[in-house]
């Protein structure tokens, strides 16, 4: 196998085995029935993100094999985001407590970690740190809160697919003027296996993702980072940066939900993106005017930094500002 059949077969693995899940879905009535907290009025299947882990789990130990991805990131993968997989299949399919669910969680962070191959470094107004033990705790706080927070802002068509794919299409560009194009291989990976299902997903969406897809991508992009931290420490900046639109109005959405002492992990509708939704009316205009943002202000802003041009911290605040403002704008947090 060459590095174009690889390519094609993740692509089809993922829009073939998602077209099979949601015959499985309807068959089993494996259904999102819409209720008052819901972005959407029809039932319609989900765990379609299955497709998505088994097509980059499989497709992984493939790029070894052809010397695109190092043995740790495989194995760090396969058992972190396999993991965190399985717990939103079994979620998706009954019920599993927070607690349980948290604790399988930070276990697969802790996998992750161990085979991340070094301690996580962090680069601060110009110096690099080695942040040993405190730096491990930070990094499984780090990739928990990017796993809780991607199921947290799929909630509405397509728009966690877009954003997989525009922040893996970014650091592409990233490595590549970084000249560190080695890297390229799992967020070109990543990214075709959630193409693949989002000819599916795409509003209005046939199947939704479940939490089996959402946890996963949200883990897989916080491991991707890690490792492109280890390849150059500006690089974890770079994705940070990248994945700032889901990062804000997240975190906006739940510091504002604490303040007023609400159980933050209920259902709601609040986050920005929800309110920006209902307020266009569709979910087509909101997602894809997230993916233009990925593009064409955060990535700019991404390759300053990395590229030296721009104080990582002070590259952070330029990138976020103008999304805690639309954050403000479309009431992110705000009571319902």
């Amino acid at each position: 196998m060459n590095h174009w059949m690889l390519l094609v077969s993740v692509l089809l693995l993922s829009f073939v085995g998602t077209a099979a899940l949601r015959r499985y879905a309807i068959a089993r009535s494996v259904m999102d029935i819409p209720n008052q907290r819901s972005s959407h009025s029809t039932p319609t299947p989900r765990g379609g993100g299955v497709a998505i882990v088994a097509a980059f789990l499989l497709a992984m130990p493939l790029a070894y094999g052809l010397d695109l991805v190092s043995f740790e990131m495989v194995v760090g993968s396969l058992g972190a985001c396999g993991l965190v997989a399985v717990i939103g299949f079994l979620d998706d399919h009954g019920h599993i407590a927070a607690k349980w669910r948290l604790l399988g969680h930070f276990a697969a962070a802790a996998w992750g970690l161990f085979w991340l191959g070094s301690s996580p470094q962090l680069v601060l107004f110009g110096s690099t740190y080695d942040l040993s033990g405190l730096g491990y705790l930070l990094a499984a706080l780090y990739m928990v809160w990017m796993l809780n927070l991607y199921n947290f802002m799929d909630g509405i068509d397509g728009l966690a697919s877009l954003q997989a794919i525009t922040v893996c299409a970014g650091s592409c560009v990233l490595y590549l003027s970084y000249g560190l194009g080695q890297m390229i291989w799992g967020p070109i990976l990543l990214a075709l296996a959630v193409l693949g299902f989002l000819c599916w997903n795409f509003p209005p969406a046939r199947i939704f993702m479940g939490d089996a897809g959402s946890g996963f991508l949200g883990l897989q992009l916080a491991l991707l980072s890690l490792h492109g931290m280890n390849a150059a420490p500006i690089m974890l900046w770079g994705w940070i940066i990248l994945m700032g639109c889901f990062i804000v109005d997240a975190t906006f959405t739940l510091v504002r939900r604490l303040i007023r002492g609400e159980k933050v992990y209920e259902a709601h509708r609040s986050h920005g993106y929800q309110y920006a939704s209902r307020e266009y009316g569709r979910h087509r205009p909101v997602s894809l005017a997230i993916a233009a943002i990925n593009l064409f202000w955060l990535l700019p802003v991404a390759a300053w930094v990395v590229l030296g041009g721009l104080d990582a911290v002070l590259g952070v605040v330029i990138a976020y500002t103008p999304l805690l403002c639309l954050a403000v704008k479309f009431k992110a947090g705000q009571r319902e």
